[in-house]
């Protein structure tokens, strides 16, 4: 018998471990002689200033992961239903942006009653595009991670769903792959609100300047775009899809309402 520790819980699944809990904020572990011992440690912020970052349910995660309590996949299906109550479309299909935007897609799916379809075909050797240092690397890997499937858009109206908008370099490239691969109309929707502010704790997004939520309103972006509509979740939409989940979320990526130092409550929705 032997212990493990990951990230997500995915991982402990896959090597056949059973999962125990969560380790919980300011916790240590330690595993010697093969016996397991908790420890909790001072936090520099109080305790009511906890806050698990939101967008771990939005992107970060797996699907198949459980992350205090609540399941991705349903956090994800749940923002896609929520989605298609927030904004209702007529349309032909509903098409999720691999990955992340796939199980959203399908909640979308489900709560409208427009039927879900494969929009592309995904190259599994390129990573996430939004983390490439240059803008040119980030062109030619969307350009090359995502190819439309013709026979499922030609000719249709899409719901086009996906998890946020950070520079938009991923989803103008993609709408318009999908009016030359011949869809009608392409109706946008996003899964997140819109992203606003760099996160003090490792997302490498660089200034707030290139974040395309600050140079735009939402119908300059869909104008850039290309779109015939565009939606993004509303924030209590978001908590709604989360509520789940045993922590209180920091949502400061898209708030802004404090810093990285910050020990204010009102950080943390």
């Amino acid at each position: 018998m032997g212990y493990a520790v990951a990230s997500e819980s995915c991982a402990l699944e896959v090597c056949g471990f059973e999962f125990i809990r969560d380790v919980q904020p300011g916790e240590i572990i330690t595993i010697k002689n093969g016996e397991i011992t908790f420890q909790s440690i001072s936090l520099h912020h109080k305790e009511e200033g906890r806050g698990l970052c939101i967008f771990e349910y939005v992107y970060f995660a797996r699907p198949d992961s459980v992350v205090d309590g609540l399941s991705i996949y349903e956090a994800r299906y749940n923002l896609g239903a929520i989605l298609a109550r927030e904004y209702p479309v007529d349309a032909d299909v509903v098409c999720g942006v691999p990955d992340s935007g796939l199980v959203a897609a399908n909640g979308y799916s489900a709560e409208s009653g427009i039927p879900l379809a494969f929009g592309f075909v995904k190259n599994r050797y390129i990573g996430r595009s939004f983390i490439y240092p240059t803008q040119t690397q980030r062109d030619s890997a969307v350009r090359q991670k995502l190819n439309p499937l013709s026979a499922n858009v030609r000719d249709k109206r899409v719901v086009l769903v996906d998890d946020s908008i950070v520079r938009g370099t991923t989803c103008e490239k993609i709408i318009r792959s999908l009016r030359i691969a011949g869809a009608r109309e392409i109706h946008m929707r996003v899964s997140s609100p819109p992203f606003r502010h760099t996160c003090h704790y490792g997302t490498d997004i660089g200034s707030e300047e290139n974040l395309i939520a600050n140079k735009m309103s939402v119908d300059d972006i869909r104008q850039k775009f290309h779109a015939d509509s565009l939606g993004y979740i509303s924030l209590d939409g978001l908590k709604k899809a989360c509520e789940k989940s045993a922590l209180p979320f920091c949502t400061d990526c898209f708030t802004g309402c404090g810093d990285a130092t910050s020990t204010r409550k009102d950080i943390f929705e």
